[in-house]
């Protein structure tokens, strides 16, 4: 039974608190705040609002907790399972279910409301649709069902820029779901790199992730194919958009040849551990780059110093 080996008597305030914390799977949470502030001051044409910009992530923050919390409440059979994953805070049983269950609801309550009375009704429901997406859709209907579930499921970690884009402007614009289309598509080989380096672990609780069902030749194939989509994608924000210019141009350049580089070194080794990871930590650091060029690039200092380099040019 799970959850049965673990004592209470000698914990504290301080074990409780880190306990709950450890449900909301934090270390998850950081890149959907910055894909939200880079939303965000892409809107704001680099002006965004100090208070609106603190709501906001503080909102996601919640929203993203309350999902990852649900989440290990539903996981915690395969958690269990897992040796990587027994020491959780359920399957210890250093947290009961249902009081998890009222954390989460909490978590997500709190959060819409801030939304609700700070920035928009809108951002609030996207917010939610977030929670709801990531639970119904990927954890029940496709994380156990489907070698498709982390590219449908995808869906739910690209709605935070769609959040951020709504809390400044009120509305939905095509540089919104642009953002939300590029975090799609760089979803899947961003996580199944991560598949390929544990893939033995979902092997054991019969998760289908596509490395266990068709292998690691073809996985790294179709992470290959995803990458060729996702930096062309990141151009749309020059054009024909326009949202962005020659910076934020010149790091996703960069970033994409690297990128690029990544997903043929793997091609090259379909079984290489080590190349996987290697994959799956650029894959972040890529997101977070990229969203730092959006950041940059559409401050009015940015602007105004390429108008001067480009006066001076001329003159």
């Amino acid at each position: 039974m799970i959850g049965t080996s673990y004592s209470p008597r000698h914990e504290n305030v301080l074990d409780v608190l880190k306990s709950y914390y450890q449900l909301t799977k934090p270390r998850i949470i950081p890149l959907l705040l910055i894909t939200t502030a880079a939303a965000m001051w892409m809107a704001s044409e680099g002006q965004v609002d100090p208070f609106l910009l603190f709501i906001t992530l503080l909102g996601g923050t919640l929203a993203a907790a309350s999902a990852q919390t649900l989440n290990c409440i539903y996981d915690q059979d395969i958690d269990y399972e897992m040796v990587r994953t027994r020491k959780r805070p359920i399957p210890s049983g250093r947290v009961q279910p249902r009081h998890a269950f009222i954390f989460a609801i909490a978590l997500g309550v709190l959060s819409f409301t801030l939304f609700a009375l700070f920035v928009n009704l809108l951002s609030g429901f996207l917010a939610l649709s977030g929670i709801a997406f990531y639970m119904v859709i990927y954890t029940h209907f496709l994380k156990r069902h489907s070698t498709q579930n982390i590219v449908i499921g995808g869906a739910a970690g690209s709605i935070p820029p769609l959040v951020g884009w709504t809390a400044v402007t009120g509305e939905l614009a095509w540089p919104a779901w642009l953002l939300f289309a590029l975090i799609f598509l760089w979803t899947p080989p961003h996580f199944w790199a991560l598949a390929l380096m544990i893939r033995d672990d979902y092997a054991q609780v019969n998760i289908p992730m596509l490395p266990v069902i068709v292998g690691e030749e073809k996985t790294v194939q179709q992470i290959g194919l995803y990458t060729l989509l996702v930096v062309p994608c990141s151009f749309l924000l020059i054009y024909p958009l326009g949202v962005s210019g020659v910076v934020y141009g010149t790091i996703a350049a960069l970033l994409g040849v690297i990128f690029l580089r990544k997903a043929w070194q793997l091609y090259q080794a379909p079984t290489d551990k080590e190349l996987a990871k290697s994959m799956f930590k650029y894959s972040i650091l890529y997101m977070m780059l990229l969203c730092t060029g959006m950041v940059v690039d559409s401050l009015p200092v940015t602007h105004q110093a390429i108008a001067f380099l480009t006066h001076t040019g001329l003159s």
